[in-house]
């Protein structure tokens, strides 16, 4: 009796936590995909901010060890389905933001995780582009439309509104018709205003607190001293949204005696909300910005770029 080899693929591993030079390229054992599972020939990954934190700090989820790989933002084209998947086949071009927040191990050849973590890719999408969208753009829907529940006409302010979220939140608020007042450097302003922003704060030469009033929601990708600062900005009954990890500094009970709301997120897999952002991409009002693309075994420079703080929209490894 024979038994084959089992395939192979390259992947990003790390054996414990550290700088970007922990991140190596390795050869290791092709998934297969159980049970609603679909497995993904991976085309393109997304770094978020998510990557190189986990990388430095450790795996999120209990019970993960290391080695482990990094990646949560896929697209790429269906190599094989599991028992019981009916909504794709072999050869559909997808993205998606698979197991989120369990390691989903992106930056590799292949993935598998449950069908319902994708979505068919936009025909107005390269895999780069589309390999940008899936958790910053999850990460402002959920935030913005399922927590806030944004109204046409509201006031919203978003932090760092040139970030991979930011410049996603920016035209996800302006769909649903409210009034953007976003905060980044002036060298930035010209990129936000032709997204649509309304209103923009340099916060290198103005305190946001002193010219921002009457906000209905203010979503935070900052945190720290902008938590209790940014409740200034809001009006009775208004809504802070943060997506940071909450410390003791998070204004709680600030925001109860202000008379508003203070939540934080944590993005998780959502199908509809992933084809919801796939119909603003298919109808033009959502485009994503991508300012670097790396082949995935320059992982380790990607992750410096996104860790000096400077990036306009996102930064896509190549795979495939």
């Amino acid at each position: 009796m024979t038994h084959e080899a089992p395939l192979k693929m390259r992947a990003i591993s790390q054996d414990r936590p550290g700088g970007p030079e922990v991140l190596k390229v390795v050869e290791t054992e092709r998934p297969s995909p159980g049970p609603t599972e679909i497995l993904v020939r991976v085309h393109a990954a997304g770094v978020n901010p998510t990557d190189w934190k986990t990388r430095s700090r450790g795996v999120f989820s209990t019970g993960a060890k290391t080695p482990f790989t990094l990646g949560f933002d896929v697209s790429g084209v269906v190599e094989a389905v599991g028992l019981g998947v009916t909504i794709f086949q072999p050869g559909d071009q997808v993205l998606g933001m698979p197991r989120f927040p369990h390691p989903a191990g992106a930056y590799a050849e292949y993935v598998t995780a449950p069908a319902r973590h994708f979505v068919h890719r936009p025909e107005q999408l390269d895999h780069v582009q589309a390999a940008a969208i899936p958790l910053a753009a999850l990460t402002a829907w959920q935030a913005l439309v399922d927590t806030a529940d944004i109204q046409p006409g509201q006031r919203v302010l978003i932090h760092a509104a040139a970030g991979g979220v930011g410049h996603l939140a920016v035209q996800i608020a302006k769909s649903r018709g409210a009034h953007v007042i976003g905060t980044a450097r002036e060298a930035k302003h010209a990129f936000l205003r032709g997204l649509g922003a309304d209103e923009l704060v340099d916060y290198t030469r103005q305190d946001f607190v002193e010219v921002v009033r009457d906000v209905d929601v203010v979503l935070d990708t900052i945190g720290g001293a902008y938590w209790a600062r940014s409740l200034r900005t809001l009006r009775p009954g208004g809504t802070l949204v943060s997506i940071l990890p909450l410390d003791a500094t998070f204004p709680a009970e600030q925001a109860r005696a202000a008379g508003v709301r203070a939540v934080f997120l944590l993005v998780e897999p959502d199908q509809a909300g992933l084809r919801q952002i796939a119909s603003l991409v298919d109808s033009g009002r959502l485009k994503v910005e991508v300012e670097a693309v790396l082949p995935l075994e320059d992982v380790a420079r990607a992750h410096e770029l996104g860790e000096a703080g400077r990036t306009t929209g996102k930064i896509v490894l190549t795979v495939a």
